[in-house]
């Protein structure tokens, strides 16, 4: 049996194809998917090592936090903090810059992360993930200020996920498209499995939570209304509905296979403009639905146009096959 092509390896090639991606972001990579890895092992033995169940504990938001929250929040910033390749982080789970430690050196890139999306599931088995995003910091070498990380998400160098389910796999893109590595336990690394990933422009397949469909607005109900109906609707034909609640694990879907994801707009909390956050969830997976030839908007305007006005900026987020995709904001432009 032979390895493969390791993510190591593949990183390594990569930065000389492309000059763009220096020695400095392939080791910061590198150590990105230490914490991904020990983040898996965590969320694999969950209630055999205690790691299950609420943590009594908040976050910024105000949400409940889950013991593997804290545990992944707290293994990535370890991981990532004394490597010399950072200017600063932001964490979903953190209320601002999280502070490099003195001595340090301070390096060229940012680093955004949610550490463990989907957390809500994980007591009952569902997959799980890490979600990240890697800037440029407008000034390498000093700390990084709040400021640094409000930038659009076409700006991100690279962005991906772990996914912790079936099998532990890494998917990112640096603007090349989209590979994904699955972790071969035995000698813990991940290896290339799905190279350049692709989404089709159309799809049969579609994800959304059906229990807000009195608080959506009149364009959604009408999309949705649609596909429901099917062969004897407007459209002609018949659709599945596939909905996680995770959207690391709805993403991976759609791009190993297709589809369309919608977390729209809602009445429910008027207040709240969307559920999913720009800088950690929506930025990093529309990048790469984008990379992989689909399409990623709010319904009215392209997600990584959106000039980030905070950290913790909430947007709603309809993403996947580019025909769908188009169909839902000319319903919002109609």
């Amino acid at each position: 049996m032979q390895i493969g092509t390791t993510l190591s390896q593949f990183i390594i090639e990569e930065t000389r194809l492309y000059p763009q991606a220096s020695g400095d972001f392939a080791a910061l990579l590198n150590d990105l998917t230490v914490a991904c890895k020990f983040i898996g092992s965590q969320v694999y033995r969950g209630a055999l090592v205690g790691a299950l169940g609420s943590a009594d504990t908040g976050n910024v938001q105000g949400e409940v936090q889950k013991k593997l929250d804290v545990i992944a929040n707290d293994a990535i910033l370890k991981s990532m903090d004394w490597t010399g390749h950072l200017a600063g982080m932001v964490s979903e789970e953190e209320d601002g810059p999280y502070a490099i430690p003195a001595g340090v050196p301070r390096g060229k890139y940012l680093l955004l992360f949610d550490p463990l999306d989907g957390s809500s599931n994980i007591d009952v088995g569902i997959s799980v993930g890490t979600i990240f995003s890697i800037l440029k910091a407008p000034v390498a070498g000093r700390d990084a200020r709040l400021e640094d990380f409000l930038q659009p998400g076409t700006q991100q160098v690279c962005a991906g996920y772990a996914l912790y389910g079936s099998s532990n796999m890494l998917v990112y893109s640096t603007g090349f498209g989209v590979n994904g590595f699955t972790l071969l336990p035995e000698v813990g690394e991940y290896v290339l499995t799905h190279p350049q990933m692709r989404i089709p422009e159309d799809t049969s397949e579609y994800a959304i939570n059906m229990s807000n469909h009195r608080h959506w607005e009149a364009p959604v109900r009408r999309y949705i209304d649609e596909l429901n109906a099917g062969k004897e609707g407007p459209r002609q034909r018949d659709f599945n509905m596939r909905w996680v609640g995770s959207m690391v694990a709805d993403v991976h879907r759609i791009l190993c296979r297709g589809g369309i994801f919608l977390y729209p707009f809602d009445t429910k909390d008027p207040r709240k403009p969307g559920k999913l956050r720009l800088l950690y969830e929506a930025n990093p997976m529309g990048f790469l639905i984008e990379q992989a030839g689909g399409a990623a908007s709010t319904g009215r305007e392209r997600i990584l146009d959106i000039p980030p006005q905070g950290l913790h900026q909430r947007v709603p987020v309809i993403l996947g096959a580019k025909n769908e995709v188009e169909r839902v904001m000319q319903y919002h432009h109609q």
